[in-house]
C-alpha cells in the first residue's frame, strides 16, 4: 500500500490540518480498511494515529487507486470538539465481542 499526500492545508482556527491523500492499493485488490489508511497516514505524517481522522475514503471506479480527506489535529480535546459523532465513531478501530459460552 503506497500513500501519496496530494495537498495539505493548515487550519489554524479549528487547530488541524487538512490532508488530501492518494493511496494506491494494487497489492491488495481491494479497498483498505480505513484504520490502515490511518496509520498510514500517521506514518506519512510523523504524527499520532489518535489524532487522525479519516473523513472520506474511495476507490476510483475500475482502478486501484483510493482518494480521500483527513484530518489530523493537535490535540484529541480538540477533536472531539470539532469532529462529528458520526465519523469519530468510523474511526475507532472495532472492538472484539465477547465469547460467549465460556463455562
Amino acid at each position: 500500500m503506497e500513500t501519496k499526500i496530494v495537498a495539505e492545508k493548515e487550519n489554524p482556527l479549528l487547530k488541524r490540518r487538512e490532508i488530501h491523500f492518494q493511496i494506491n492499493h494494487s497489492q491488495t485488490g481491494s479497498t483498505p480498511p480505513r484504520l490502515e489508511v490511518r496509520k498510514a497516514i500517521a506514518k506519512a505524517l510523523k504524527a499520532k494515529i489518535d489524532l487522525v481522522f479519516v473523513k472520506k475514503l474511495e476507490t476510483k471506479m475500475g482502478t486501484h487507486v483510493a482518494v480521500g480527506v483527513a484530518n489530523v489535529y493537535e490535540s484529541a480535546d480538540q477533536a472531539r470538539l470539532v469532529e462529528p459523532e458520526y465519523i469519530i465513531k468510523r474511526n475507532i478501530p472495532p472492538e472484539k465481542p465477547a465469547e460467549e459460552g465460556k463455562d
